[in-house]
């Protein structure tokens, strides 16, 4: 770790020797206390404020944490400070790709989707927060997609992993041996059968370092939900663009999150699962990257269409959209519709319409405006 510390930012060196006075973190010949005793030969006067220590200090008081937890923590906290350095910093500098990691970390979501506990011995973690400013803005873009199995502990296991470049250009498709035995290979969703695992040769670890180069040349991970893909890696690094987070519906009261499908058939126009056909991750990885490039090099409207065709939602209903010229007409719509008017779950004015087909059953829908009464 030293030689990565050593090109690691003055102002990161001091916040990561402040996290070690606040926790009382010890290296090889003890504390920041005893380290500079030992420097200094206890001299009067010699002072203990890290930022009144050159650089080389720093990195050589840090190099002597040699413990495998020691060094999780310390890299946990220079990739936290480099998000907190995205957020406070304008986002008129940012690059089409910074912007996308901003979008993903401002989400309400993220802080709880993200807020892994990365400090256990089988964790990876990205030290792309000690590096050069350079390593930090790279705009180098990796996707990933996992398939997951159901182990006998109740965790999920990794079964498959599927990694993409900005070219679009296969870096790893392989299935991965599970560390536990498995009770539910989900085959009607993953398509993964215990045959394929039989033949798996990779571990857990191998997929690890075979992404670790890319993490460490600060490229940017790409995925759909990819917070729960990098949760059954163990792998933890800051710099993310997740596009369940990125994409958003109009006029929507809460947050709510497109299925990567939705998304292809909204943005890229095609569909990338189709019914009672099982995932393909290397397929999604692509699919996540594209959304990304679409934002990216053609300028794509994070904000997600309406569909001209009526879409199933999750309670088997269908839905569709009509969107009027103004709020004018679309008031003066809203008011000829025939029906008992009250409010949805999020307080936005419906009217329930029920009538009669030629069969004789009833039939009800709800008419919606997307946007409450006297908004624009």
């Amino acid at each position: 770790m030293e030689l990565k510390l050593a090109t690691a930012e003055k102002q990161v060196l001091e916040e990561l020797v402040k996290l070690v006075q606040s926790r009382g973190l010890c290296g090889e010949n003890g504390g920041w206390k005893e380290f500079l005793d030992a420097k200094d030969k206890k001299k009067i006067g010699s002072p203990n404020d890290p930022s009144k220590r050159s650089h080389d200090e720093l990195v050589a008081f840090l190099t002597t944490f040699k413990k495998k937890q020691d060094l999780q923590v310390l890299k946990c906290h220079a990739n936290f400070l480099l998000i907190e350095k995205l957020e406070q910093e304008c986002p008129g500098n940012d690059t089409p790709e910074q912007s996308l990691v901003r979008l993903t970390v401002e989400h309400p979501a993220y802080s709880v989707d993200y807020s892994f506990e990365p400090h256990s011995e089988d964790w990876f973690v990205s030290d792309v927060g000690v590096k050069t400013s350079k390593v930090m803005e790279s705009t180098d873009l990796v996707a990933v997609d996992c398939e997951m199995v159901l182990c006998d502990n109740g965790t999920e296991g990794l079964v498959r992993v599927g990694v993409v470049d900005r070219d679009l250009k296969v870096i790893l498709d392989e299935f991965v041996k599970p560390d536990k035995p498995v009770v539910d290979y989900r085959t009607d969703i993953t398509g993964i059968t215990a045959e394929d695992i039989e033949k798996a040769t990779l571990s857990l670890v191998d997929i690890q370092e075979t992404l670790q180069p890319f993490l460490s040349n600060g490229a940017i991970l790409v995925g759909h939900s990819l917070n729960k893909d990098l949760e059954v890696l163990k792998i933890y690094h800051p710099k993310v663009i997740d596009t369940a987070l990125v994409f958003k519906y109009p006029n929507a009261r809460k947050p709510r999150r497109a299925s990567l499908n939705n998304l292809c058939k909204s943005i890229l126009g095609y569909e990338v699962r189709k019914a009672g056909v099982s995932h393909d991750c290397v397929n999604d990885a692509t699919a996540a990257m594209k959304l990304a490039l679409a934002v990216i090099e053609k300028r794509a409207n994070t904000t997600i269409p309406p569909s001209k065709e009526p879409a199933k939602t999750s309670r088997g209903c269908y839905c569709a959209f009509v969107i009027f010229r103004s709020s004018e007409e679309a008031d003066q719509a809203f008011e000829n519709v025939d029906g008992d008017q009250g409010q949805d779950s999020f307080g936005l004015p419906q009217k329930l319409v029920i009538f009669k087909l030629t069969s004789g059953s009833r039939v009800s829908i709800y008419v919606r405006k997307m946007v409450e009464d006297g908004s624009a």
